[in-house]
């Protein structure tokens, strides 16, 4: 039988991981209108499996832990998000019907500086793109505020939905259950040549995704919750929809911050009219929380783990959207994660092959 060469190893392994990788992208595509249960409830049991483990090693049966954490889990999305929506719908509506007024008075402040625009452009002119501005603006807004009345309306997207609060807590129930026997028959399944090496690969891929779902996620909730609050309290106008968003686009780090930081402040200026010392205490409320969040929260709930980029989430994010909807945003974060850990060991390797270092495969000149 003739010995393979490392390069035909090499290959062999490359066309096989590049077909199971097409592979996955074809089945992704094909069953992207009904896989959203299946990934949205493998996501959950992933989130939650370390307290079924916990339970398990105080003797409990697996079953039940899973169910009692599972409900529990579904207990508490189902209370947040009964009290948070209708806060955040008739915000997100008063926002709509507000921005027109807070254009009039950008527009009223910036009218002294556009005399060069007045000059280029006619006053009717400079009227109707006003009135443009204002009504695109508006109209961007209020088709955020009647998704959710669409999804109420529609019957294609009801049934969608039915399908998925009923089918994501059992394919939730199933995985965590049969976790251990999944792990297991996928283990046996490993190539045992390269066994030690792949096991390495799936611990730093876990360790990834733990420090972003576990972690990252963990700590935008926090800070969600926290901003909402403080903002509300400080008497911001659309506080807890700036508050609560912020948590949301916190999963990017520094993005979420970002985008809170400028839309609270902007809001607070048009609401004083423009005193800068509630201003300063809206950009305290915020440069606190990045305080607390710096020094407190990701060091307790991330530790040492190690995360993935910023930029990298962002694109893998929006690649996963632009690509699958819904589907492909929450295949995005563990996609991204399996190809951040697989391009590092391909870099490692091609570090240590021939290839990158010729002088070890150059015979050495004679004298």
């Amino acid at each position: 039988m003739a010995t393979r060469t490392p390069a035909l190893t090499a290959r062999n392994h490359l066309l096989f991981w590049s077909f199971s990788f097409a592979a996955f992208i074809g089945i992704v595509w094909l069953l992207s209108d009904v896989i959203l249960p299946f990934v949205l409830g493998i996501s959950i049991a992933y989130l939650l499996n370390p307290l079924v483990e916990f339970l398990g090693r105080r003797k409990i049966p697996r079953w039940i832990a899973a169910l009692l954490i599972l409900g529990l889990f579904f207990v508490f999305m189902t209370a947040i998000a009964a009290l948070a929506v209708p806060p955040l719908y008739r915000e997100a509506a008063a926002l709509a019907d507000a921005l027109p007024g807070y254009i009039d008075q950008l527009w009223a402040r910036l009218a002294p500086y556009i005399g060069w625009a007045q000059q280029k452009f006619a006053d009717g002119d400079m009227a109707g793109i006003e009135e443009a501005f204002k009504a695109n603006i508006g109209n961007a807004l209020k088709v955020g505020t009647g998704v959710l009345g669409g999804l109420a309306s529609g019957g294609k997207a009801l049934a969608g939905f039915l399908a998925l609060l009923l089918l994501t807590p059992i394919v939730a129930f199933f995985v965590m259950r049969e976790w251990a026997g999944m792990t297991e028959w996928i283990d046996k399944l490993l190539p045992r040549a390269s066994y030690h090496t792949i096991k390495d690969l799936l611990r730093q891929i876990d360790r990834k995704l733990a420090g972003f779902i576990r972690g990252q996620i963990t700590v935008a909730f926090v800070l969600g919750a926290a901003y909402a609050i403080a903002l509300t309290v400080a008497g911001l106008k659309f506080g807890f929809l700036i508050g609560l968003t912020t948590g949301l686009f916190s999963i990017i780090p520094l993005v979420g911050s970002t985008l809170g930081l400028l839309t609270s402040l902007a809001v607070a200026w048009f609401q004083s009219g423009g005193e800068w010392g509630y201003v300063a205490i809206i950009a305290g409320i915020f440069f606190g929380g990045q305080f607390i969040e710096g020094n407190f929260l990701s060091p307790r709930l991330l530790g040492k783990s190690v995360g993935l980029h910023p930029l990298w989430i962002m694109f893998a994010l929006f690649a996963g959207g632009g690509l699958f909807g819904i589907v492909g945003m929450l295949l995005a974060v563990p996609v991204a994660a399996v190809i951040s850990v697989l391009l590092s060991f391909a870099i490692l390797r091609y570090k240590e092959s021939a290839y990158y270092d010729d002088a070890a495969v150059k015979p050495a000149r004679k004298k």
